[in-house]
């Protein structure tokens, strides 16, 4: 499912026209980058929570020459699901 796929859902569900289910799904995301970069965690009570976690930098080789790299650290996004998430998948 992409984006437009689930602003077409939002819409369907929630009665919302797809530009109104856009805006929201704007919203959402966009305060989710700001939580996540200001280094805090975005919880979503029944979905789950969104943090960072740094990877520090680390040793790797390419694989075409051989040749010892450094990969640069970076912060990469975690997303852990509620409980009432797992359980409803079940």
């Amino acid at each position: 499912m992409n984006k437009s796929d689930l602003v077409t859902k939002m819409a369907e569900i929630s009665g919302l026209t797809k530009k109104d289910s856009q805006a929201v799904l704007n919203v959402i995301l966009q305060a989710t980058k700001k939580r996540l970069s200001e280094g805090d965690q975005m919880q979503i009570n029944g979905l789950g929570t969104f943090a960072l976690s740094y990877h520090p930098p680390k040793q790797g080789r390419n694989p075409q020459t051989g040749e010892t790299i450094t990969i640069e650290g970076q912060n990469k996004v975690l997303f852990k699901p509620a409980k009432a998430l797992k359980d409803n998948l079940r």
